[in-house]
């Protein structure tokens, strides 16, 4: 009895000194550096100590990062030796389960013209340059007009690939999306009025930069949407409010949607856990799926094709009925069975976009961590009285384009960005300049060129070897409004790589089963669209490379 007793008392007292020591606020809210407490009533330090991990977002899926070998497996065909197989690491990232469908798109569409009416004339190159490119669908020698006026908005396509969308667009509905997601969020967590997405005008909307950085210009300041959600700001010892607006601190804020890299679409889409073996892949993968051919061995649905693709001349679909791949163009979206990772339709359906710039090298000399050619680093403009410069409805910035379509770079309500300067660079070793699209590979401070030049001023046609002397044409607008379009007649082009090529991946269905290896790569202009390019979007993932907490080590 006196033993229990004893061990009763040495067990209150351990929890006693434990409490002690912990401070009065409990261990997770006391600085382990100076011992003085976080998010204490009297303000001082605030910061989301409970933070768990980051939430799986909206039309997503988890890829946990990790080390492959990038690069093709199949004979190189075409010629191009354009991506030879190389070791990369790639960070966790999420990346949408499915392709942008034409639903998800047309709520875009219908945001743009609620806020920037297009009947009015200062808002009507916003909704035009946003809206995709239907024609892309005509052929002179083939009747498909049925899917020029239908296939963006009639509800039988609703949950197929959105295409006609050039990669221009493709990066500003991710912007969109990462403001709409983000926006909720806020709505949910109480710091914005419920429904305030109703409300948004072109004076007054919502931007996750501006709220970040400006947080009263957001909405243009007005305050029955910025304080009129449920949560209720602290006062300090002061009487003046804290926690009114969320910050990064916060965890609510999260990273934004882009377009996945060349290197995260081709890890995702081979989904190399089914051919692990303890810590070795048996090999590289042919297509996303395991196996060497493009129809099922599985016993219940043998013989069915895997993906949607061009089967050989004049087959798009096969033979109606038994073994047809169900779609003669686009498809439904989760038509087929997934990968490993959950994501669909990584190979057939629609080829989709990716952020990088397109070079025939991947340079992993250079870099091997999170591969990715085209950084423009850019950094907020500052106005004369050191805050942020907000755009206005009267400074839209407008970009005509090689092609002649017009687009909008900034919107309203949107901080104005620069490029960043010696501010940022000066004796740097890990960047130098703005503009790195370039680096190592073409210009002349890195590459060898087949023969000297010089560039002359002045001079209409220069002599030169550069390795990506490809076609400039010349569109812009003169000062009546009037467009004027320039070809390039050059007969000394000699390639059409340039800095506003773009890499795309994975083959469609116009596209014959070559194509679907994962590890194929082309190009196209940013600012041109195509019927069998559409896109899918990812986030980067912070804190924990895993999400599993206890994992089986091999």
């Amino acid at each position: 009895m006196k033993k229990v007793i004893v061990s009763r008392v040495l067990m209150l007292l351990a929890v006693s000194l434990t409490l002690v020591g912990c401070g009065r606020s409990g261990g997770s809210n006391v600085d382990s550096a100076t011992g003085w407490e976080i998010n204490a009533k009297e303000g001082g330090f605030q910061y989301n100590t409970k933070f768990k991990e980051q939430e799986t977002p909206p039309g997503t899926v988890f890829i946990e990062g990790g080390t492959f070998t990038m690069g093709r497996v199949q004979d190189d065909v075409m010629h191009d030796w354009n991506n030879t197989p190389n070791q990369q690491h790639v960070q966790s990232f999420y990346m949408d389960e499915t392709e942008v469908t034409n639903q998800n798109y047309l709520m875009y569409l219908d945001w743009i013209k609620q806020v920037y009416p297009p009947e009015d004339e200062n808002f009507r190159k916003i909704y035009e340059g946003v809206v995709p490119d239907t024609l892309v669908w005509r052929n002179r020698l083939g009747y498909n007009e049925v899917m020029t006026e239908n296939y963006l908005r009639h509800p039988g396509y609703g949950q197929y690939p959105v295409v006609g969308v050039s990669w221009i667009q493709a990066v500003e509905y991710a912007n969109w999306r990462s403001d709409r997601v983000q926006e909720k969020a806020l709505q949910e967590e109480g710091y914005l009025k419920q429904d305030s997405q109703y409300e948004a005008t072109a004076d007054a909307n919502f931007s996750t930069d501006t709220y970040i950085n400006a947080p009263t210009q957001t909405f243009g300041g007005n305050e029955d949407i910025l304080r009129g959600g449920r949560l209720k700001p602290q006062t300090d010892a002061n009487g003046e409010e804290i926690n009114v607006y969320a910050s990064r601190q916060t965890g609510i804020i999260s990273p934004k949607y882009r377009l996945p890299t060349e290197t995260e679409w081709e890890y995702a889409a081979l989904g190399l856990s089914e051919v692990r073996s303890y810590n070795v892949y048996r090999g590289r993968k042919k297509y996303p799926w395991d196996g060497q051919y493009t129809r099922s061995g599985n016993r219940k649905v043998k013989g069915d094709q895997l993906a949607n693709f061009k089967q050989g001349k004049g087959d798009y679909g096969g033979i109606a009925g038994w073994s047809d791949d169900g779609a003669d163009i686009t498809g439904q979206v989760k038509s087929y069975a997934p990968n490993d990772y959950g994501l669909y339709d990584m190979a057939g359906n629609v080829a989709e976009w990716v952020a990088d710039v397109y070079r025939p090298i991947v340079d992993d000399e250079f870099n091997d961590f999170n591969y990715y050619r085209g950084n423009v680093y850019t950094k907020n403009a500052i106005t004369e009285d050191g805050t942020v410069k907000i755009v206005t409805t009267d400074e839209i910035v407008f970009d005509t384009l090689p092609n002649g379509k017009v687009v909008a770079r900034d919107l309203p309500g949107e901080i104005a960005q620069v490029p960043v300067d010696e501010d940022e660079t000066y004796l740097r070793t890990n960047f130098d300049r703005s503009d790195n699209r370039n680096f190592r590979d073409g210009d002349r401070r890195s590459s060898r060129g087949y023969d000297d030049f010089e560039e002359i001023e002045g001079q209409e046609e220069v002599t030169t070897s550069k390795m990506y002397n490809s076609p400039k044409h010349r569109t812009e607008v003169d000062s009546a409004g009037n467009m004027i379009r320039e070809w390039d007649k050059s007969s000394k082009r000699t390639s059409l790589i340039n800095d506003e090529a773009r890499v795309f991946k994975g083959g469609s269905w116009k596209d014959r089963e070559y194509w679907l290896d994962p590890a194929q790569r082309r190009y196209f202009p940013q600012n041109m669209a195509t019927d069998y390019i559409g896109f899918r979007c990812a986030m980067s993932r912070v804190g924990s490379k895993s999400k599993s907490k206890n994992k089986t080590k091999n």
